[in-house]
């Protein structure tokens, strides 16, 4: 009961392993260290992937084998992989449907009561990763994509802020879908007029936005669309 629980998100698009993963990798390291990280988003529910324990030098992560730490774990020690396969450690009765609640929360409740890792199954060697979409860098451009849609709207890139670093933020320009953004902004109300924004989020990624409105809908934009950013205005 003493436990402290903070709930990252319930808003992953459905089946959207891509970005969980980048939910995920952009939250852990304000975490101390010693936390039990439970993600599930989980399109294989019931079928080959395995339920799986990560421990690392820093945290512990409970979740599908399905290429969800794949960020989170970039960076970090794995020290081991278990394959979940005790049943003391779940719920009487585990659905095909629901391991969320059947087997990684029960899991994440035992880990905090000091129960090891080794004692809920085997280890296992490897993991699934995903494919996480690189920009292709030439000397005068970077070519990336939308690979997030935040609550408000905003279209965060895969183009990291630190990759401009060496341009200067009125010394480029950023196009989506037939629209140019000249130089970065350092705050969403610069975008008061109704143009589109360009500026480095939270994150620490490029993100598109409109101040009071959302991006997306306005330019019709989707996970995946090219964005190019020029070097040198």
């Amino acid at each position: 009961p003493g436990a402290q629980v903070v709930d990252i998100t319930h808003l992953v698009s459905a089946h959207n392993i891509l970005e969980a993963v980048f939910i995920l990798a952009s939250s852990v390291r304000f975490f101390p260290q010693g936390t039990i990280h439970v993600a599930v988003v989980d399109p294989g529910v019931g079928g080959r992937r395995r339920p799986i324990v990560v421990e690392t030098e820093n945290y512990i992560f409970v979740g599908p084998d399905n290429g969800i730490f794949t960020g989170a774990l970039k960076g970090e020690s794995v020290r081991k992989i278990i394959h979940i396969t005790n049943r003391e450690y779940m719920l009487p009765s585990v659905s095909h449907t629901f391991h969320g609640r059947d087997i990684f929360a029960p899991v994440a409740a035992h880990l905090s009561r000091g129960v090891r890792p080794d004692a809920f199954g085997p280890e296992v060697k490897e993991l699934e990763r995903v494919d996480i979409p690189h920009p292709a860098v030439t000397e005068k451009t970077l070519q990336g994509e939308v690979i997030y849609i935040d609550g408000f709207g905003n279209l965060i890139t895969n183009i990291e802020g630190r990759m401009l670093e060496d341009v200067g933020p009125d010394n480029l320009t950023v196009e989506i879908k037939g629209v140019t953004m000249e130089g970065l902004s350092s705050s969403y109300e610069e975008g008061r007029e109704g143009r589109p924004i360009a500026i480095v989020g939270s994150t620490g990624f490029l993100e598109i936005a409109l101040y009071r409105k959302r991006a997306s809908e306005a330019l019709g934009v989707c996970p995946g669309e090219m964005v190019v950013v020029r070097k040198g205005g």
